[in-house]
């Protein structure tokens, strides 16, 4: 499951121009966080994001949250560190 979901992210980055965070080993984190929020919460929440169980507002923070984009353009990466720019 996390390899899946891993060549699902780095896919979705390469289609947006940005990459995956250099660090295999913090990206394995950050894809194990999504899984665990998904089995308990059941979305891939990111990681970094309070859920807070209002489904219509947490749906915001389904990974790739709306926020990702502007946060690597102000920051070269998102809150979670799982996108930079590339």
């Amino acid at each position: 499951m996390i390899t899946k979901l891993q060549l699902k992210m780095k896919n979705y980055a390469l289609d947006h121009n940005f990459i995956l965070n250099p660090n295999s080993k913090t990206v394995k984190t950050i894809v194990k966080g999504l899984i665990e929020n998904e089995k308990e919460f059941g979305e891939l929440y990111c990681p970094c994001r309070r859920v807070t169980g209002n489904k219509k507002k947490d749906k915001r923070i389904i990974c790739p949250c709306v926020y990702h984009k502007k946060e690597i353009r102000k920051f070269g990466h998102c809150t979670c560190e799982l996108f930079f720019k590339k």
